[in-house]
């Protein structure tokens, strides 16, 4: 099993940045890629952002340019990196790992709030 749990939610004003934290615990030799996904309120989840464990990214065209992902291996830990936030990122932030010959694992989610 790998254990996820995100940190570094809130509230924040538009333009504003903030910098989510994902720490895994557990079977983390069997991660592969990480990656960020969020649920706003009547929506579907969403990626985020995804970085493999040799380091290339992925974003999703709405956050190019604002967002980046990074991933310390030693301290097990995935990193989201919000810039110029719009009240449109305000969403449930989840981390995701995706394992080895195993099923993915699920951060319990963090809520983020971009006020106008």
């Amino acid at each position: 099993q790998v254990q996820l749990v995100e940190s570094g939610g809130g509230l924040v004003q538009a333009g504003g940045s903030m910098r989510l934290s994902c720490a895994a615990s557990g079977r983390i030799f069997s991660i592969n890629a990480m990656g960020w996904y969020r649920q706003a309120p009547g929506k579907q989840r969403e990626l985020v952002a995804v970085i493999t464990s040799g380091g290339s990214t992925n974003y999703a065209d709405s956050v190019k340019g604002r967002f980046t992902i990074s991933r310390d291996n030693a301290k097990n830990t995935a990193y989201l990196q919000m810039n110029s936030l719009k009240p449109e990122d305000t969403a449930v932030y989840y981390c995701k790992a995706d394992r080895r010959l195993a099923p993915p694992s699920w951060g319990q989610g963090t809520m983020v709030t971009v006020s106008s």
